[in-house]
């Protein structure tokens, strides 16, 4: 072991190395991004056995799972996992807790009014509800409330909250689902981690409105926190599942994304991500 380390660590700079000089990184404190990268560095478990999952899906895809405990973080497909990818519709989430606490929106049962803009669903073309926006991943309500919170707060929000590669470019209400803000799925299952311990900079109240928002499943002893999301919906794009598991006295932070390449793909997000934890001993067996 001891001999292998540098190598291994040397592959973990060099991953930093690389994501610096990506372009979806542009203007991130370096520091911030070695950190990141260093999160599936050299303690991390690959299990690339697990791609088989995706490749009886039909998908290709990556999933990082962070132990919270034991500080163990679990990889499927390593380089995918450490890549920035445009959030989508996972960016709810911190973009709930934006909007709660800039005052965008008052409380999770606040109506959000629909602008009129034709969607690519109906049942978005309707006033709704932040809850139940967050629910149906409405992305016509949260271009209102981005709307509502402005460019300089959003910016200053990605900063103060550290995700992804903090960056909102100029056009306020499509920074999330077309770029230029972009998250890797271990990054992503950082942000959970913290969100699901309370630890974010932001008031604890609002936390745990957020947490309740995106709660799936509370049963048999556990509970399944998670968001979906899926980029140029309904269209080819990258599709997200993340969250966490809280199970024993454990919590396991996790996040899925993978290419929806033709139709049917969106509906294997939530099953793969599934599938992924019961085979890590994450959920129990169905």
């Amino acid at each position: 072991m001891k001999k292998a380390f540098p190598q291994v660590l040397c592959a973990a700079v060099l991953a930093s190395l690389t994501l610096l000089g990506s372009p979806a990184y542009a203007g991130t404190p370096s520091g911030a991004i070695v950190a990141a990268a260093n999160e599936a560095g050299p303690g991390a478990v690959v299990r690339d056995d697990l791609r088989a999952v995706f490749d009886t899906a039909g998908v290709r895809g990556t999933f990082a799972l962070l132990d919270v405990t034991s500080r163990k973080t679990t990889v499927v497909d390593r380089r995918r996992a450490g890549t920035p990818m445009v959030p989508a519709s996972s960016f709810k989430v911190p973009h709930a807790l934006v909007a709660l606490e800039t005052g965008a929106v008052k409380s999770p049962d606040e109506v959000i009014p629909w602008d009129g803009t034709p969607q690519p669903f109906p049942e978005w073309e309707q006033d709704m509800s932040m809850r139940e926006a967050v629910r149906v991943s409405n992305a016509a309500a949260f271009q209102v409330i981005a709307r509502r919170v402005g460019l300089q707060r959003e910016r200053q929000w990605l900063h103060r909250l550290g995700y992804g590669n903090r960056q909102v470019g100029t056009v306020v209400d499509r920074f999330w689902l077309d770029g230029p803000l972009k998250i890797s799925a271990v990054e992503q299952a950082g942000f959970m981690r913290r969100l699901a311990a309370g630890r974010l900079p932001a008031s604890r109240e609002h936390q745990r409105t957020v947490r309740d928002l995106i709660l799936q499943e509370k049963k048999d002893g556990y509970a399944l926190y998670a968001k979906s999301g899926w980029q140029n919906a309904p269209g080819t794009g990258t599709g997200w599942w993340a969250g966490w598991v809280e199970r024993g006295g454990r919590v396991y932070a996790f996040a899925l994304n993978m290419d929806i390449a033709k139709d049917g793909d969106a509906a294997k997000r939530a099953p793969l991500a599934r599938e992924l934890l019961h085979r890590l001993n994450v959920l129990p067996s169905a």
